[in-house]
């Protein structure tokens, strides 16, 4: 009895890893690509990446900067503020990250803490969190009207996948890092977050600077949509616009419907 020469998997299939990868990689070319373009024409860019504890903004954000320009690209991810810091204009710290001419920063959580994690956890006054909700779409027309280019993702996911990649994190020795006292009251205050999640998308959320919300359950999807809508916004030469098809129902414009459709995590 021969043993067959056939190889178990076939040199050309894909497994669904090797999709991903594929597919990543040529969104990243098509980031460097982008980038050129951002660099030649002095242009200037921001994106935020808000979102529920373990929702993947570390991940997301270390693709999306992977193969660009370290001298180009930023990514901004503050500590809590000083005495110093909170005795000032509550923007005025995250002024000074802003980009100047080709520049790509990327916002991992950003002045959007005032509406979520400091609201929740009682950091800060009601009074405090009203005249943020306020000023925040002032703020954003003032950015937009200097020529930034603003985009602001909102990254969701459900309560049990929250829970499950949280408890992955106490185990796992690599991700240790990556607790705090914070995300371990997540899920006790998964409701209070909620709240929170809604006001701030329905009065923050405007023509001049929408948001959008990324479904991030699969971290993989998560992160090929986002790209691929990012880019889809953009302006640069040589686009490979079929690679930039995304799937409206991983990622979609805000809209106050969205609460109760079943399309955001409760």
């Amino acid at each position: 009895m021969t043993e067959s020469s056939e190889p178990a998997h076939p040199a050309n299939s894909l497994t669904l890893d090797d999709s991903y990868h594929r597919e990543l990689r040529d969104l990243q070319i098509e980031l460097v690509k982008f980038q050129r373009h951002l660099i030649k024409h002095e242009e200037r860019i921001v994106v935020l990446l808000e979102g529920r504890d373990a929702a993947g903004k570390d991940g997301l954000i270390k693709r999306i900067a992977e193969h660009l320009s370290p001298r180009d690209t930023r990514v901004v991810a503050l500590p809590a503020p000083s005495s110093r810091e909170r005795s000032g204009w509550y923007f005025q710290r995250y002024v000074a990250h802003l980009p100047a001419a080709a520049e790509f920063v990327l916002f991992n959580r950003s002045w959007y803490n005032r509406a979520g994690v400091e609201r929740v956890m009682g950091f800060c006054s009601e009074s405090a969190v009203e005249t943020f909700l306020a000023d925040a779409p002032v703020f954003e027309r003032m950015l937009v009207n200097s020529g930034i280019r603003l985009f602001k993702y909102y990254l969701d996911i459900d309560r049990d996948e929250q829970k499950r990649r949280l408890k992955e994190r106490r185990h796992d020795p690599l991700s240790q890092w990556k607790l705090s006292p914070i995300d371990q009251a997540a899920v006790r205050h998964w409701g209070d977050y909620t709240r929170a999640r809604d006001d701030m998308l329905c009065r923050t959320h405007t023509p001049h600077a929408p948001w959008h919300v990324l479904r991030a359950n699969d971290k993989h999807e998560a992160r090929l949509n986002l790209m691929r809508h990012l880019l889809a916004q953009l302006q640069y030469r040589g686009k490979h616009r079929r690679l930039l098809e995304y799937d409206p129902a991983i990622v979609f414009v805000f809209h106050e419907s969205r609460l109760g459709d079943g399309s955001m995590a409760k």
